[in-house]
């Protein structure tokens, strides 16, 4: 406790400058989610105290990010669909995913899994993250040009009769549910039918119309109708936003660009009485749990997004603890993995219960907050406090942002999320796999495949397809080196040391194979190859494995062939210098003692070479 309290100034004024700076991009990434600028606010306050008290980072400040909300963007979307449009409708289910992707966060924390989510290709972490950036881009279009879907009536009508028979339908399901749908008697269904009225037609259709034109592909097939009914005034506050964003940054880093522009524009908007589209009103008041979680939970309606929130807690736990490397580098400190899991779990379920979106470690308000003075967990907990503080007061100036602008900072966003790094490496990353004529990098490839899905198709499955690509070519590498490292050739053509002084007169009758590194199942293929190798005038086979570290199954079972392929030719095998676990795995199915019985088992190679001298043919070949 007194550790909490030992730099209470600096972790005091860190807390309120990051909370200042969270405030603009919590509204903006709760407005693109698709759940309101209020959802963000909330996310931002339950995660940053949260994840601040029970995570591993002192100095992390946590909230809604922008990989987090492109991916809630997502579930939100899916979920509202199947609710006939209805964010209320669909609220709980929503929430019960984001809940159930922090209790799996925690999960992963507890069974100590932090430790290994670096090993995520980079190629894969690239290619979302400017995916991600590409998503948020392409998205504010439309709201930056003043353009909504659901208020282009004529592109709003060319859905009605679709949303005439998805009305339908619900009423069909309805009644088969209530047992009351009969083939004798349709009186219910007409009567029903009667009582659908133009308003809730409009409404139907409004959803169809906004779901055609979300995500990167709906965008880009909007622009026609959007640059034809373009809202100058609008257009404006975005682009006076970006540019002050990018301006003031050049005149000092000390105040956050965003927050100015969020004032500035905003204030000119409020002061001159400009007719604008304000964002939704945030509620006032402290938050309240959102119980129909609870009392209105239903297994079937989260079921189809399971593989969801577990992206959601792998992305927030990469997410979380690449910011943590950075705070260990700036603070000279080490950050616990598992421990920050955990906090960053807590954090996003505890946000989840009271409407707020999901989030994780955020990299810039960490960074304002250590650079401000920042020590302690503290410091997160005093920018959620921060950030409760502004909704408790300014809740109703905060209602009349302009919409326009929180695209404008969002379109900043997503510019800078995206990974130049990785881009800018694009040509010069070495050129190992060809597909036709053409030759070109895997890694390269890798990111594109994931750039590509992920921007106009699925960010979820995107990242499974980069991982099982990058996984199946680093297992082709690796078997590709072994089996280079490790053919079989007559003593003649290569020679370890300790085989140099071999009788010259048995190179032709023992041969040697050298494994080198693990045999493993994406090594097996070329191992496979041992028994071709050897000529008819083979009596024995060394087999060499000092630097076999380790088998698989799919290993095992490759050397067991092989081995009874070579007793069938009626060749001797020797095993020399067996290590503990490819012996113990041998062992295991038995190749040890009923393939290779433990007298042809060495220690080293001189055993061997003895043994060979006695029992092999040693008489020189007669001239």
């Amino acid at each position: 406790m007194n550790q909490l309290f030992s730099n209470i100034k600096g972790d005091a004024f860190g807390g309120i400058t990051a909370g200042i700076v969270a405030l603009p991009l919590a509204l903006a990434f709760g407005v693109s989610s698709g759940l309101g600028p209020s959802a963000g606010l909330y996310g931002a306050i339950f995660i940053s105290f949260f994840a601040a008290l029970f995570g591993g980072t002192n100095t992390q400040i946590s909230g809604p990010t922008a990989p987090m909300t492109a991916v809630s963007m997502v579930v939100i979307a899916g979920i509202v669909a199947a609710n006939d449009g209805d964010v209320n409708k669909a609220l709980p289910a929503i929430l019960t995913v984001f809940l159930l992707a922090g209790l799996m966060q925690i999960g992963l924390g507890i069974i100590g899994l932090g430790q290994y989510i670096r090993f995520i290709p980079y190629p894969v972490v690239s290619g979302f993250m400017t995916a991600i950036g590409v998503i948020i881009l392409v998205t504010q279009i439309l709201p930056s040009v003043g353009y909504n879907t659901k208020e282009d009536v004529e592109f709003v009508n060319q859905f009605k009769a679709q949303a005439e028979e998805i009305i339908l339908e619900n009423i069909l399901v309805e009644e088969a549910g209530e047992g009351i749908l009969v083939l004798e008697d349709f009186r219910e269904t007409i009567n029903r039918a009667e009582r659908i009225t133009e308003d809730q037609i409009m409404t139907e259709a409004k959803t169809l119309a906004s779901t055609e034109a979300s995500g990167v592909i709906g965008t880009i097939k909007m622009l026609p109708r959007a640059l034809k009914n373009v809202n100058w005034l609008e257009l404006i506050l975005a682009l006076s936003t970006i540019f002050i964003i990018y301006g003031f940054k050049r005149v000092t880093k000390v105040i956050p660009s965003t927050l100015v522009a969020l004032i500035v524009v905003s204030g000119i908007a409020i002061g001159f009485g400009i007719n604008y589209k304000p964002i939704e009103q945030i509620p006032e008041g402290f938050p309240y749990p959102v119980v129909e979680i609870f009392t209105g939970f239903k297994l079937g309606n989260i079921t189809p997004y399971v593989f969801t929130a577990l992206t959601l807690a792998l992305l927030g736990a990469i997410d979380s603890l690449l910011t943590s490397v950075v705070a260990d580098n700036m603070t000279k400190t080490k950050h616990n993995p598992n421990k920050e899991l955990v906090g960053q779990g807590i954090g996003n379920s505890i946000g989840a219960m009271f409407g707020g979106i999901p989030g994780a470690g955020a990299t810039i308000r960490t960074v304002v907050n250590i650079n401000s003075g920042g020590k302690t967990r503290l410091s997160g907990m005093i920018a959620g406090v921060m950030l409760l503080f502004i909704l408790l007061v300014l809740g109703p100036v905060a209602s009349r942002i302009p919409a326009a602008v929180l695209a404008g900072i969002l379109i900043t966003v997503g510019i800078g999320v995206m990974d130049y790094k990785g881009l800018k490496a694009i040509p010069s990353l070495p050129k190992d796999m060809k597909i036709g004529p053409i030759r070109l990098s895997s890694e390269v490839l890798i990111m594109l495949v994931v750039l590509i899905l992920a921007s106009v198709w699925n960010l979820v499955y995107a990242v499974g397809i980069g991982l099982v690509i990058a996984s199946l070519m680093f297992m082709k590498k690796i078997g590709d080196l072994t089996g280079e490292r490790s053919d079989v050739k007559p003593l003649k053509e290569e020679a370890w040391k300790d085989e140099a002084d071999f009788p010259e007169y048995l190179k032709e009758r023992v041969f040697i194979k050298h494994i080198k590194g693990p045999l493993f199942f994406g090594s097996t293929s070329n191992f496979q190859q041992l028994a071709k190798q050897i000529p008819p005038t083979a009596e024995a086979v060394i087999i060499r494995m000092g630097r076999m570290q380790y088998v698989d199954q799919s290993g095992l079972y490759a050397l067991e062939d092989i081995l009874v392929d070579l007793e069938q030719q009626g060749i001797s095998v020797l095993l020399v210098n067996v290590l503990d676990q490819p012996r113990y795995m041998m062992e295991r199915i038995d190749i040890i003692p009923d393939l290779i019985p433990l007298e042809h088992i060495f220690s080293n190679f001189k055993e061997c070479m003895d043994w060979i001298k006695v029992n092999i043919n040693n008489k020189k070949p007669e001239l």
